[in-house]
């Protein structure tokens, strides 16, 4: 078995708290962040004449599940369709609100994961 295999195997065994320590581990001794890169673009201006260009839409999205609500049982049964969260794993995210769902998110992706854990009776911000 490789190297990579084991290591893979190993962070599987870890709950949702001990990956976000993990990561913070590996930013902190490499130097290196692991939030996906932000393009910064200014609008490009129109000819002359015409009206202000309009605002870029957003293509990614942050999915926060704020608050679990009072059906846990059910927001962690949703948490698992849309993710491929362990049962403890779930469980303990849905405890510990806020959770962070996914980090970069495509806009249809994200509202379809916000509707699911909305109709489970969660609380859910896109950013």
């Amino acid at each position: 078995m490789s190297a990579t295999v084991k290591i893979v195997d190993e962070i599987s065994k870890l709950s949702v708290m001990e990956l976000a320590e993990l990561v913070k581990a590996l930013e902190e001794k490499f130097g290196v962040t692991a939030a996906a890169p932000v393009a910064v673009t200014a609008p490009v201006a129109a000819a002359a004449g015409t009206a202000a260009p309009v605002a870029e839409e957003k293509s990614e999205y942050k999915v926060t599940m704020k608050e679990a609500g009072a059906d846990k049982i059910k927001v962690i049964k949703a948490l698992r369709a849309i993710t491929t969260l362990s049962l403890g794993a779930a469980k303990e995210a849905v405890e510990n609100t806020p959770f962070v769902v996914a980090e970069a998110a495509a806009k249809e992706d994200a509202q379809k994961m916000k509707k699911t854990l909305e109709e489970a009776g969660a609380k859910v911000e896109l950013a």
